[in-house]
């Protein structure tokens, strides 16, 4: 029993015609070269950030036996302090913390928390404008910085 090696064979042994391969073939040739004509044009395809409602300057510092102090980088106040295991926000510093490694800056500057008039929530590192749309993991996720939000102070236009 021999298999034609050129055009593969649907269930039931049919042949796929030539001109559906060639279709295929075409259409996906035409996606890669849109989306690399998009990734080298530099044109952003993010929608325009809403306007700031609230914004709070955070610090993260490890604290005794694992546990995660959070600081209020203008008041120098403690908003908050982490023991256990709180997953998703360890991970997201961590992941803050690896790219500030990689760029050569320490810990010390401040992270901006960001409230958006759309509901949108987002951490930026101000000092290498690394940002992760925290809304992007879900309400329950989320949830745990906007509660580091409940202090902070209205933004003015």
């Amino acid at each position: 029993m021999t298999q034609s090696l050129s055009r593969p064979n649907l269930p039931g042994g049919e042949v796929l015609p030539r001109g559906v391969l060639v279709a295929i073939g075409l259409l996906l040739l035409v996606s890669l070269i849109g989306a690399a004509v998009v990734r080298l044009s530099g044109i952003s395809i993010r929608e325009p950030d809403a306007a700031v409602v609230a914004s709070r300057m955070l610090r993260f510092a490890d604290g005794p036996e694992g546990s995660v102090i959070i600081m209020d980088a203008t008041t120098g106040t403690q908003v908050a302090r982490i023991v256990g295991e709180q997953g998703f926000l360890r991970g997201t510093m961590r992941a803050m913390a690896r790219e500030r490694r990689m760029a050569g800056i320490g810990a010390q500057p401040a992270f901006e928390l960001v409230a958006r008039a759309d509901g949108r929530l987002t951490l930026i590192d101000p000092t290498n404008r690394e940002r992760i749309d925290l809304e992007s993991f879900g309400p329950t996720n989320s949830a745990v910085f906007a509660a580091l939000l409940h202090d902070a102070k209205p933004s003015t236009p």
